[in-house]
């Protein structure tokens, strides 16, 4: 049975743009404003009819996409329930998928309370002592640390900002050269419309400051044990904060962040995301992703990126109207703990706790260099196709150790034919998937050799006289 779609607040933002009032909003789609009003509160879910108009009328606004924020918000309610703390009885998904349609600002809230647990909780187990007493953001209050305030703030809007995407892509025009965006571009603009000098440093500060805009005397350091595609987009990001800082600022300001350290860090995440769609245009690296079929080699030649900043990039092709193949991305350290983020897709991450370990991203991490490929399956039934390759950043000296991580990226199994690293994979083969899942604690699998710790909900069986690989059955 197909879900109902709930979208009062898109057809909210759509009628105001087009400064249309109720009445004649609802005369374009073919129906009365009580009907419309409902709609727009979330009441009444959207009709096949009404679909089809907006689809008729308002093309390039609407585009219709997969059910991604009601998928986003089932999982997150899924994950919270899942918690030992409200029931070892779990919902039955039919009676949770009508409260996710029925009441998503109530099923939003509870997400929130429950994530305000969890980090009051690993607060007063992980940091206890440590925590100083009289810093704001360190409270015990229930509220999110910056960095995951900001990393869900990316998650909510879909990975894709579009007034900052759009602008970054007309900087691009004027900084090409031979369809590339070049470092010598860049400093020609910097210097030519900024009045900024830049110079590449090499000392022991560079160690540590990878970028330094010095405002006093109009200049802007970069490190020079950076390779020329950090340079780029470090260039990049320091041109979008200038001329981009107005949108950048709006969107900040309307984001109702808990603190300005988080509202800095977004800043931050918004001047990276306009340095990707500044050395990434979007119409030319999404028509290039489609011809390469996703070669993230020969794209980051081509565009002359880094591997991981192409991998990036294709996570964010979500443009109305120009959408991309939908992919998930995600960046894991050498201790499991995964750094970035993002699915366009149905996959899921867990916001608390450490990833599946049979991900090939695992292997891929002890192994830089090499790319990994893998056909994996959800406990949903859902076969994905992930690509993993293990990376180095040197540090530039003996004494600081280098970083290592890797990069996955990947796409549903039916999207297969535009992602060439499927091509290594019998995709044919029922048993060629590797059964992967979100957390062992979210897991279902009742048979995983991998398994770190049960999944909640679940009474344990354990037998003294008997002893599996696992000590316990579920």
């Amino acid at each position: 049975m197909k879900a109902r779609l709930y979208a009062g607040s898109r057809l909210r933002t759509i009628r105001q743009r087009r400064e249309l009032d109720q009445a004649g909003f609802a005369r374009t789609l073919g129906i009365s404003v009580s009907y419309l009003s409902q709609i727009e509160n979330d009441a009444r879910p959207i009709t096949a009819s009404v679909t089809e108009a907006l689809e008729r009328h308002f093309p390039s606004e609407w585009n219709e996409p997969p059910r991604d924020e009601y998928e986003r918000r089932l999982a997150a309610i899924r994950e919270a329930i899942s918690d030992p703390l409200f029931s070892e009885t779990p919902l039955p998904a039919p009676a949770l998928s009508r409260f996710v349609e029925q009441y998503p600002q109530l099923a939003d809230r509870m997400v929130a309370l429950h994530s305000a647990y969890r980090l009051a909780e690993e607060r007063r187990h992980a940091l206890g002592d440590v925590i100083d007493s009289t810093d704001a953001e360190s409270r015990g209050d229930g509220r999110q640390f910056p960095w995951e305030e900001t990393r869900d703030w990316f998650h909510a809007v879909g990975n894709y900002v579009d007034t900052v995407d759009v602008a970054a892509e007309r900087i691009a025009a004027k900084c090409s050269q031979d369809n590339r965006v070049t470092e010598e571009a860049l400093i020609e603009r910097l210097g030519s419309k900024h009045g900024l000098s830049v110079r590449f440093v090499s000392d022991d500060t560079a160690a540590t400051a990878l970028r330094e805009y010095d405002r006093a005397n109009r200049c802007v350091s970069i490190s020079a044990i950076l390779p020329r595609p950090s340079r780029t987009f470090q260039l990049a990001h320091q041109l979008a904060l200038i001329e981009l800082i107005e949108p950048i600022t709006a969107i900040v300001r309307g984001a109702n962040l808990q603190s300005e350290a988080s509202e800095k860090l977004l800043t931050v995440g918004l001047g990276n995301y306009a340095a990707g769609a500044i050395v990434m245009p979007y119409a030319r690296f999404r028509d290039a992703a489609r011809a390469l079929r996703h070669d993230v080699d020969r794209l980051a030649n081509r565009f002359g990126v880094s591997f991981e900043q192409a991998c990036h990039r294709l996570s964010t092709l979500q443009r109305p109207g120009m959408r991309g193949v939908p992919m998930f991305f995600f960046r894991i350290d050498m201790a499991g703990n995964i750094t970035k983020r993002h699915s366009a897709t149905k996959m899921q991450f867990a916001r608390f706790g450490g990833a599946c370990p049979l991900w090939i991203a695992h292997e891929a991490a002890a192994s830089p260099d090499k790319i990994h490929v893998q056909l994996a399956e959800t406990p949903d039934g859902i076969r994905y196709v992930t690509m993993a390759m293990g990376l180095v950043k040197p540090s530039g000296s003996f004494q600081r150790p280098s970083r290592r991580f890797a990069v996955a990226l990947g796409c549903e199994a039916e999207q297969a034919a535009d992602f060439v690293y499927a091509d290594a994979l019998d995709l044919e083969n029922p048993a060629a998937a590797t059964p992967i899942g979100t957390s062992c604690r979210l897991c279902p699998r009742r048979n995983c050799d991998q398994r770190a710790f049960p999944p909640a909900g679940h009474t344990l069986l354990t037998e003294i006289d008997r002893r599996e690989v696992i000590p316990y059955r579920l």
